[in-house]
């Protein structure tokens, strides 16, 4: 899963709310970190260096100052949350065999798969210690509940890649656990660390889960819309993975049977550029796109209805303006 990107809408300036509170988190995530171990310290330090755009910490802090005052419960909440995000992107990267991550060279690549696997693994136990040594048993149960909801979705989605019968019920059940999962965590905890109202937090519970669905909706959009950073050229990525969604899924569900059972032999068989772009040309032809985009757009709605009843703020405006960034963004 990637990370937004520059839309006409400033992360920057969605951040102002907590701009100093997320520098004391930067601090916060340094020290817990750190290992009296050579080796883990060395890639602790090149994580840090790879730096992404904090959105899941940018999430804790502003819903935990929708609903109260920021404190150390919160910097946690962020740091445990970012560390198992991290983890889980190490280890990404082995399964992937991926080479880059964030524009520098992987961990895998750099130390190899062994040296990789054993980092995201002590990533893992030191986010859960952090939550353990505070008895913040709350927090530790929904990020716990996030990352077997990540891994299930990404096994279904798996499964469902080499049986190519995937349905829009089931993909939709694959984005809520792959990515929606850890937005809702990040939106849950953030919301904890500073109430005890429970109706708060279910709003902000629901809020995360609904613009997690709209991102990864919108993520999915770009393989047949084309990311900025390959001017605006389609790029069939998930076609070539045998990953079905929901553009695609929709046409093969409103368009003609002779073209939908040709579009699954393209995905199935591996593809020229010349079959992507006839795919991509079905899929728009079908309305996937158009259909994608109001599905995304029925999440982002549901997103901001969840922020009515909070009064009005600088976080609770940063919230909404992190909607419209998802729903705007280009790569």
């Amino acid at each position: 899963m990637n990370l937004p990107g520059k839309t006409s809408l400033s992360l920057e300036s969605i951040k102002e709310p907590v701009a100093a509170e997320l520098k004391a988190f930067d601090r916060f995530f340094r020290d817990a970190m750190r290992s009296k171990v050579g080796l883990i310290d060395v890639i602790a330090r090149y994580i840090i260096r790879q730096k992404g755009k904090r959105v899941r910490p940018l999430l804790v802090l502003l819903s935990a100052k929708v609903c109260g005052e920021i404190s150390q419960s919160t910097y946690r909440a962020a740091t445990l949350v970012e560390i198992l995000h991290t983890a889980t992107l190490v280890h990404d990267d082995v399964v992937d065999d991926a080479d880059t991550r964030r524009g520098l060279a992987s961990i895998n690549a750099v130390w190899k798969n062994k040296v990789a696997v054993l980092m995201g693994d002590y990533l893992l136990s030191r986010g859960l210690l952090i939550a353990l040594d505070s008895n913040d048993y709350y927090f530790l149960h929904s990020t716990s509940n996030a990352v077997k909801r990540m891994s299930e979705g990404e096994l279904l989605q798996i499964q469902k890649s080499r049986q190519l019968n995937i349905d829009e019920e089931t993909y939709l059940k694959i984005i809520g656990d792959k990515t929606a999962s850890l937005f809702m965590t990040c939106t849950d905890i953030g919301a904890a660390s500073t109430t005890e109202d429970s109706n708060k937090r279910e709003l902000m519970q629901n809020f995360g889960e609904a613009v997690g669905m709209a991102f990864q909706i919108r993520d999915d959009l770009l393989d047949y819309e084309g990311r900025k950073s390959i001017i605006g050229k389609p790029t069939g990525i998930d076609i070539k993975e045998k990953k079905l969604t929901l553009p695609l899924i929709h046409a093969l569900h409103v368009g003609s049977r002779k073209e939908a059972r040709q579009a699954l032999r393209v995905v199935k068989n591996g593809a020229t550029r010349k079959e992507l772009d006839w795919v991509v040309d079905f899929v728009k032809a079908a309305g996937g796109i158009d259909y994608a985009r109001a599905k995304a757009e029925q999440f982002a709605t549901l997103a901001r209805h969840n922020l009515t009843p909070f009064p009005e703020s600088p976080a609770k405006n940063s919230l909404l303006q992190f909607v419209d960034f998802v729903m705007e963004r280009t790569s």
